[in-house]
């Protein structure tokens, strides 16, 4: 995952300054499962699949829509667990 801080007006923008959280303000538990979330099976064998007919310039308009809300979510994500890093480092400091 990038480390890049996400454009400030996209939704993982949005979402970052929404869930900033103060200092302590994430519990551990819950900083542990932000960082569990994943994923499922069937939807990383879908990002495969569209990743490769991007490769190939194939995608039609609505596979591109596709792809485009898994890389969105992939992003908000991403941030989730950003804040769910930090807050367990600020614990364990």
């Amino acid at each position: 995952m990038s480390s890049h801080t996400p454009n400030p007006n996209t939704e993982a923008g949005i979402l970052a300054r929404t869930i900033q959280a103060e200092e302590g303000a994430l519990s551990g538990s819950a900083a542990e499962y932000l960082l569990s979330v994943r994923f499922g099976e069937h939807d990383v064998a879908r990002m495969n699949e569209l990743s490769e007919l991007a490769r190939q310039g194939k995608l039609t308009a609505q596979e591109q829509a596709e792809l485009d809300s898994y890389l969105r979510v992939s992003n908000l994500l991403a941030v989730m667990q950003s804040q769910g890093r930090r807050a367990l480092q600020r614990s364990t400091q």
